[in-house]
């Protein structure tokens, strides 16, 4: 499922700019990114939206990939630097990601942090992935590479939709 870009940008303009100078942690990014705040529950909120999206605009450029965006100065969640933001996906399911440069142990340790609850990890396929289910559609997600072992890992937020 596609969000339109209107949507996107009034929930990217509502957050508002949060990002220091200094790249102390962007704590616009991290609540996306641990559900706390969502564009999926704002894509209805136009003004909203518009402002996230100006905000967003601003301090990251489109990538490469098409569907991912890199800062445009240095940018870091829970002490982290961010390297790639998914606005729009976590993987390949929908909701709101990023790509830091942490392994798994030290990004699930500061989302556990900011969560204040353990997360359930397994490792499938050469992936480690943990999660941590906030609400029926909303679920923070943690992958990592290589068995757990990568250098960068994805988390995020992900919206459970009804099939």
């Amino acid at each position: 499922m596609n969000i339109p870009l209107l949507a996107l940008a009034t929930v990217l303009a509502t957050i508002g700019p949060t990002h220091a100078a200094h790249a102390a942690n962007d704590t616009q990014l991290q609540r996306l990114a641990l559900c706390q705040d969502s564009w999926h529950d704002w894509k209805d909120d136009e003004a909203r939206m518009a402002r996230f999206v100006n905000s967003f605009e601003s301090r990251f450029s489109r990538s490469a990939e098409g569907d991912a965006f890199t800062p445009k100065s240095e940018t870091k969640v829970m002490g982290h630097a961010v390297t790639r933001v998914h606005p729009q996906s976590v993987g390949m399911g929908v909701g709101f990601s990023l790509v830091v440069d942490a392994n798994s142990t030290k990004a699930r340790a500061g989302i556990e942090q900011q969560l204040g609850k353990p997360m359930h990890c397994s490792v499938s396929e050469g992936v480690r992935s943990c999660e941590f289910k906030l609400s029926p559609s909303k679920t923070v997600l943690l992958m990592t590479g290589q068995s757990g072992q990568a250098s960068t890992s994805l988390m995020g937020c992900y919206y459970f939709y009804q099939q």
